[in-house]
């Protein structure tokens, strides 16, 4: 009978990256989740018989004790080479402007600027983190993302209950405002004809009918939409037979809130028929919505401070 390996995932990344989040998740789905772990107890904590056998995940970082980059790989390669265990190590990363944010926003203290600016401790940390990213198996980037999305790709790369298959998630994005960092396979949609021409359909999105109808009756969209489903067809299920758990598909157009939006639909509806475990999201339509919030309410404050001034 083979024996089956322990799963042991070693987290680390930038400080306020989403690592906690990250942890969390995995805590979630059953792995046994321990924070800040000093490298020097890895190997006694492994060893213990209570849990043996149990998935186990390790946040390891700048904040720990006695951590340098040079041990911590060190305590990596043994531990791949531990034929009971199956070793993977997990990078969570993120730009350094959006670190830079949400330090700010937060007023937290970034470990390795105590004493110095936030922008100071961000560069140190990179710099001191490098050789880890590199080394990663998995590199998770939450510059674009918030904590559920996170938490759904930490699912979809690492459950544990059977064998989920191949998790399939289909997002729109606007190529003015970068492409998806996490994306496997990105598809350029701005072929079609651009409904923000149309000053009917400009306020609307790739999700309200009379946009979708118009993009539908696009001369170029069907051609494109059979050659599509005929090139992922074949390999979807070559992704899942070589084990790979989760997949980003992105559809980009120039805003992302019209034709990357409706092709991204079109597409998750297409992967659900088929029978896939399948998401979709909308990175810029979801931005933009809340842009047009925050105009309505910047609207009504000024009104408000006219009424004032006219009484």
């Amino acid at each position: 009978m083979k024996h089956e390996k322990r799963k042991v995932l070693l987290v680390t990344g930038l400080s306020g990256a989403g690592l906690s989040t990250a942890l969390k998740s995995l805590e979630d789905m059953g792995y046994k989740a321990i924070d800040n772990i000093p490298l020097g107890l890895v190997d006694a904590l492994l060893k213990q018989k209570e849990g043996q056998g149990k998935p186990v995940a390790l946040g390891i970082d700048s904040r720990t004790w006695d951590f340098t980059p040079a041990g911590f790989l060190k305590k990596l390669s043994r531990l791949k080479k531990d034929r009971h265990l199956k070793a993977e190590l997990v990078f969570i990363n993120c730009q350094d402007n959006i670190l830079q944010q949400r330090f700010t926003e937060t007023r937290r203290v970034h470990p390795l600027a105590v004493d110095r600016p936030v922008s100071d401790g961000v560069i140190l940390e990179r710099q001191l983190m490098a050789p880890l990213r590199k080394a990663a198996d998995h590199v998770i980037d939450t510059s674009d993302i918030k904590a559920h999305e996170l938490r759904r790709q930490m699912t979809g790369y690492f459950q544990l209950a059977g064998d989920p298959g191949l998790l399939v998630s289909v997002t729109s994005f606007g190529f003015r405002n970068g492409v998806p960092r996490e994306a496997d396979l990105v598809f350029d949609v701005r072929f079609l004809d651009n409904p923000h021409w149309d000053a009917k359909l400009r306020p609307m999105s790739g999700l309200d009918a009379p946009v979708a109808a118009k993009l539908g009756k696009d001369p170029a969209y069907k051609g494109f939409m059979r050659q599509l489903q005929a090139l992922l067809a074949p390999l979807l299920p070559r992704y899942d037979h070589e084990g790979k758990n989760y997949l980003t598909i992105a559809m980009g157009c120039t805003g992302g809130r019209h034709r990357s939006v409706f092709v991204a639909q079109e597409i998750y509806r297409w992967l659900v028929k088929k029978g896939y475990n399948a998401t979709v999201r909308h990175r810029d339509l979801e931005k933009w919505a809340m842009q047009q919030l925050h105009a309505v309410h910047e609207d009504k404050k000024h009104m408000s401070k006219k009424r004032r001034k006219a009484a």
